[in-house]
C-alpha cells in the first residue's frame, strides 16, 4: 500500500516549517510519545514554569502588596488574549473564571436584555456544559429551549448553516448560541454569516470559542461578533483548569448585564459601597479576584503565541489536518475507519474526527498499547489534533502510522484494556 505521503516528506514539511523551533520550547518528556490530543489539553511550555515560579517569588517578597500590580490582571491579560488571538481591540476581553461560569454570565446577560422573548437555540451536538447550562435558564427564566437535531447525519459534519438556522428565528428568540468549532467533529460554523442573522432578528448571540482560539483566526471584532466565551488550555497551552475568558463587543457592553454581580465590577471598587454601581466598559463584567497563578499561565502563552503570529499557526492547522485527511484516505479509510469532519479546511479547525464502531477500545489501546495520546467521544469518535506551536508533522505521520498499526493487528480487542474514567 502506498501512502499520500511518506515520512521523509513529513521530516521535510517540519525543516521547512516556520513554526518548528516551538516545540523544543515545550517540555517533552518521552520523544516516543505522539501527542494528538492538544485539542483536550495543550503540552507545558517552559516559560510557563518559570514565569509561575517568578510569580511565587513575588508574592514571597511582597505578600499582599503584591495586588498594586496584580489587581488589573485580568484585564490587561484580557487584552493581550484579544490582541493575539481573538482579533478584538482593547477593552473587550477579560480573562476569568471558567468557559461555564462565563456561558452563564453571558447567556444570562443576552436573556434579560430581550425582555418579552421567551427562546433560546442551540444544537444538540453543543458541547454538554453548554446544553446543560441553557437547560438550567430555560427552567429559570420560563423559557423553550429549542434544540436543533444536526446528530443524526454524520456527512453533515454536525454543522448549522445560515439557512438551515433561519426557520427557527423569529421575533420571539432572545438568545442563540452555539460552538464556533463542534467539540466532537471538528466542524467550523460561519461565525460572520450567522451572528448577521441572529442579528436580524433581533436576538443575541452567544458564541463558544473553546475549540477554535489558538488554532483558528476568529477576527471577533471583524466578523461583528456581540459576545462570546471559551477556555485558555486547549491550543493555547495554559494548563489544566487555567482561567477562560469572556468577550463582550463595545456595541453591546452598555445593553447587557451579566446576573452575578461582583465587586471587582464595581465603580468604586475599595469604596466597599452598599449598592452596585457598575463601572463602565469590560471591568463591569468582572466578578471577583482573578486568579494570579493561572492568568500568569495564560499570559506566558500568549507571548509565545504572539511571536509565532496567529496567521501562520492558522495555517499550519491547515496543513497539519490536511496531513491528516490524507494519511486517513491512504491508511485508516480502508480498514473500516470513517471521517466524521468535514474535507473543506474553511469548514474546520485544528482537529479531525475519526470515526469506529470501537472507538474506545482503539483510543483506549492507543493510549495503552501503541504511545498515541488521542481522545475518545461518545458514540463512536476519536479525535486527533495538529496543535500548531507544539505537534510536527513527523509526529502526526508516527502517530498515524501507529493507529493503523492498531487496526491492523486488532491489538484494541484484547481483553484486558481497561478505559480511564477520563477518555
Amino acid at each position: 500500500m502506498t501512502t499520500a505521503i511518506d515520512r521523509s516528506a513529513a521530516l521535510a514539511l517540519d525543516s521547512a516549517d516556520p513554526l518548528a523551533n516551538f516545540r523544543s520550547e515545550f517540555l517533552i518528556t518521552d520523544e516516543s510519545v505522539c501527542y494528538l490530543d492538544g485539542n483536550s489539553l495543550g503540552r507545558l511550555p517552559r516559560q510557563t514554569v518559570q514565569a509561575i515560579n517568578a510569580t511565587l517569588d513575588v508574592w514571597a517578597d511582597e505578600g499582599v502588596l503584591g495586588w498594586a500590580h496584580w489587581v488589573n490582571s485580568a484585564q490587561r491579560v484580557g487584552d493581550l488574549l484579544g490582541e493575539v488571538a481573538l482579533g478584538a481591540a482593547a477593552g473587550q476581553t477579560l480573562v476569568c473564571d471558567t468557559t461555564s461560569v462565563n456561558l452563564y454570565q453571558l447567556c444570562g446577560a443576552a436573556i434579560t436584555a430581550r425582555p418579552g422573548r421567551r427562546t433560546i437555540i442551540t444544537d444538540a451536538a453543543n458541547f454538554p456544559t453548554d446544553r446543560y447550562i441553557l437547560q438550567g435558564l430555560a427552567e429559570q427564566h420560563g423559557m423553550r429551549l429549542v434544540v436543533i437535531d444536526n446528530e443524526s447525519d454524520a456527512q453533515q459534519g454536525e454543522l448549522i448553516t445560515a439557512q438551515q438556522l433561519a426557520p427557527y428565528l423569529n421575533d420571539d428568540v432572545a438568545l442563540v448560541t452555539l460552538q464556533v468549532v463542534q467539540y466532537r467533529a471538528g466542524a467550523r460554523h460561519d461565525v460572520r454569516a450567522i451572528t448577521d442573522l441572529v442579528r436580524k432578528h433581533g436576538a443575541l448571540m452567544v458564541w463558544d470559542a473553546a475549540h477554535a482560539v489558538g488554532s483558528v483566526e476568529l477576527d471577533l471584532d471583524d466578523t461583528g461578533v456581540d459576545l462570546a466565551v471559551g477556555c485558555t488550555y486547549k491550543y493555547l497551552n495554559s494548563g489544566p483548569g487555567a482561567p477562560a475568558w469572556m468577550y463582550v463587543n463595545h456595541r453591546v457592553q452598555a445593553e447587557v448585564q451579566v446576573p452575578i454581580r461582583g465587586w471587582f465590577a464595581q465603580r468604586e471598587q475599595f469604596q466597599m459601597g452598599a449598592n452596585f454601581d457598575r463601572a463602565d466598559g469590560i471591568r463591569g463584567f468582572q466578578v471577583a479576584s482573578p486568579s494570579l497563578l493561572g492568568t500568569t499561565s495564560v499570559e506566558s502563552s500568549l507571548q509565545m503565541l504572539k511571536r509565532a503570529g496567529m496567521p501562520a499557526v492558522a495555517a499550519k492547522a491547515v496543513a497539519g489536518t490536511e496531513m491528516m485527511i490524507s494519511l486517513f484516505d491512504t491508511w485508516l479509510a480502508p480498514l473500516g475507519m470513517t471521517l466524521l469532519t468535514p474535507r473543506d479546511a474553511s469548514k474546520r479547525g485544528g482537529h479531525i474526527t475519526l470515526g469506529h464502531p470501537d472507538a474506545l477500545a482503539i483510543s483506549t489501546a492507543l493510549r495503552t498499547k501503541h504511545s498515541v495520546i488521542t481522545d475518545y467521544r461518545v458514540p463512536d469518535s476519536i479525535r486527533v489534533a495538529m496543535s500548531p506551536l507544539a505537534t510536527s508533522y513527523a509526529e502526526v505521520w508516527d502517530g498515524f502510522q501507529r493507529i493503523r498499526e492498531c487496526l491492523l493487528t486488532q491489538t484494541y480487542l484484547d481483553g484486558d484494556l481497561q478505559a480511564g474514567t477520563v477518555t
